[in-house]
């Protein structure tokens, strides 16, 4: 048979603890008030007694229902019904269990007094409009003072109206609400009363208190407090939770993922809004967590790991809600913490995406835009501006909006048509337009957004760019025919990661950058002249993933990544020591080698057999083209190329 409970509730820790407890015993709540009661209605399978009683009432009703247990979870300024409970419960040798609140620092610049009277006799001897937050029941305390300079904040019931209407506060100077009462509104009500003083007490975070103490000394307003009581014994929900665990089967911690929007209140769903009004504690990045204004307890974490070490330090959080801006499915921290805490059992609220939100404001679709995530991510926006009409990018970190506007400057797309979404959604919203250069000059959020329209873009790959089309010099370059049957024996993915040894003009580099749109191709060249010629092609191309690498092979390559491809276009007779360090590098690299010279063929034959590579090509290129003679046409022959193509299977 299981056991049964009765928890004296006033707060929202007695509320916790009910349903915490519903599923392993039998629960019975007492509340004071029938406004008590109503905040347990959404509970079910608990029972509730509405109702004050003193000690001989409390023991006679503990003997009546025959309880198991007790729990106190009253408010810490109900004293004497603290007392009675410990006294009833003693009496009847049940066990009891008083769950304290957990109060805030001490505020150094407040006037504490010891009660409701002593604040009293405090205002009575100044001048000024006072704001009370204390509640109905301490009213009477004020009857010394004129009351029109009184202003009330009760709850909204008919007997915090009477004792209002007792005291005599003008009905214009009550507030009748309910909590919880963000900073703002509180800083709102103070400057409206116009208030010089603000009595409230240290009732703990639950209470508010914190979001009180804030706008009043943001108001300039004296803040009195009534302080804590002089004893407090009992244990914090924490240890009480753990307390009960040792007795109880409680139900496991629950963990919601909650897309909060771009951070405003103003597009946080009905869904959002729900799963944080039910959790017990909020968890995300700093940043998120204080755009939700919200009075639940709060902690700083938003990696797996960290997000175990506060549910394993907060057992009391029963329901914990991890906050996310944007969408929890778009870019968003949302998919490791469901890989690594495992998806099975947390729910997942999505949100409205920044980016959805931005392309509303801007007034165009997105359904055929590409999007860029650059906070916390490498990512190339040359390159997508150039493939794509419409791009998105998210900006953070680094990568801030002026840094992306100036990086397409930098690569001719400056006269583009750009715009910047700074703080979508809150008070401070800002929407930009203007050309790439111009909006390059001014600053913005780093959490902001950039969208970008080329209407010129080029979204194919070419093969085989014509010769006159690069920057060149007296530097040899690989020409267009062979430069594409290098490029298909190359096989380059998206995400290639490419060495071009002795890249010359850059030729090659830059068709391997546009065809490696998420990778990085870096261009190794020896000769000064040579370099200069690849950065100036690198920004003609607009490819800003082609890296040039001044040196000599293989020297220049050991400290850059690990290629999944090398193209060898001139060794300087160090072709065995750059084979010994590409397969250290990769040992599955492919190689792709033009040779015009005999003894360089020779020597590339030797060295296939000799490093045992699975596959092995090797083509002879006669390339002749048509010159005008008169009035006909010659085919003039060009010197033959033999294009190697070396690669091994595994890494053996």
């Amino acid at each position: 048979m299981a056991d049964k409970i009765c928890i004296f509730a006033g707060t929202t820790e007695g509320r916790f603890f009910a349903d915490l407890l519903k599923d392993a015993a039998e629960v019975t709540v007492c509340v004071a008030t029938e406004y008590g009661e109503v905040l347990l209605d959404e509970i079910e399978g608990i029972t509730v007694h509405t109702g004050r009683m003193d000690a001989r009432e409390m023991a006679a009703f503990f003997a009546d229902r025959r309880f198991d247990r007790v729990i106190d979870a009253t408010h810490p300024y109900a004293q004497l019904a603290s007392e009675n409970i410990a006294r009833a419960a003693a009496d009847a040798r049940l066990p009891l269990l008083r769950v304290l609140r957990a109060c805030e620092d001490d505020v150094p610049d407040a006037v504490y007094v010891d009660s409701a009277q002593a604040a009293c006799d405090y205002l009575a001897a100044r001048q000024g409009n006072i704001f009370l937050t204390t509640g109905a029941k301490e009213l009477p305390a004020y009857r010394g003072l004129d009351m029109s300079r009184v202003f009330a904040r009760v709850l909204p019931l008919s007997s915090s109206l009477a004792a209002c209407a007792d005291v005599g506060i003008p009905p214009a100077h009550i507030i009748a609400a309910q909590g919880p009462f963000s900073e703002e509104l509180n800083l709102a009500e103070l400057r409206r009363t116009q208030a010089k003083y603000m009595v409230t007490k240290a009732s703990g975070k639950a209470g508010g208190f914190a979001e009180k103490i804030n706008a009043a000394r943001t108001a300039g307003v004296q803040i009195v407090i009534i302080g804590q009581p002089r004893e407090r014994t009992g244990v914090t929900p924490e240890a009480a939770v753990e307390e009960l665990a040792k007795i109880y089967p409680l139900k496991t911690q629950q963990i919601c993922l909650v897309g909060i929007g771009p951070g405003g209140a103003s597009l946080l769903t009905p869904a959002a809004q729900a799963a944080l009004a039910a959790c017990d504690a909020v968890i995300g990045a700093p940043s998120v967590v204080e755009a939700l204004c919200t009075d639940k307890p709060t902690f700083s974490a938003y990696t797996p790991e960290k997000v175990r070490t506060v549910l394993a330090a907060h057992p009391s959080i029963r329901r914990a809600a991890l906050v996310f801006r944007g969408d929890t499915g778009f870019f968003s921290g949302a998919a490791k913490i469901l890989k690594e805490l495992g998806g099975d059992g947390i729910e997942v609220i999505p949100g409205v995406s920044s980016l959805s939100a931005f392309a509303a404001k801007l007034g165009v679709s997105w359904e055929d835009a590409a999007f860029c995530s650059l906070h916390g991510r490498e990512g190339d926006a040359v390159s997508a501006v150039r493939r794509h009409r419409k791009v998105f990018f998210l900006c953070g970190g680094e990568n801030t909006p002026q840094a992306v506007l100036e990086k397409l400057t930098a690569y001719g797309f400056g006269d583009l048509l750009c715009a910047v979404g700074e703080n979508l959604s809150c008070k401070n919203e800002r929407i930009v337009r203007g050309c790439a250069a111009d909006l390059s000059a001014a600053t913005y959020a780093p959490l902001s957004l950039v969208f970008a329209e080329n209407p010129a873009a080029q979204g194919a790959v070419r093969f085989g760019i014509d010769d006159g089309e690069f920057v060149r010099g007296e530097v040899p370059m690989t020409k267009a025919e062979v430069r594409a049957l290098t490029l298909s024996k190359l096989r380059l993915p998206t995400d290639a990661v490419v060495w071009d040894i002795g890249a010359g003009t850059g030729s090659v580099s830059v068709e391997c950058a546009l065809a490696a749109l998420d990778g990085r191709v870096y261009a190794i060249e020896k000769e000064a002249d040579a370099l200069s010629l690849i950065e100036q092609n690198k920004i003609k191309f607009q490819t800003d993933n082609l890296i040039p690498v001044f040196g000599t092979a293989p020297a220049a390559l050991q400290d850059l990544p690990a290629p999944t491809h090398a193209f060898i276009g001139g060794s300087g007779g160090n072709l065995r020591g750059i084979f010994d360090l590409l397969l250290k590098k990769n040992p599955t690299v492919r190689v792709v080698m033009n040779t015009v010279t005999a003894e360089s063929q020779a020597e590339a034959f030797a060295l296939a057999g000799e490093y045992g590579f699975d596959r092995f090509e090797a083509v002879s290129v006669n390339i002749a083209r048509a010159k005008a003679a008169g009035k006909y046409h010659l085919m003039m022959a060009q010197n033959p190329v033999c294009v190697f193509v070396m690669q091994r299977e595994s890494g053996k």
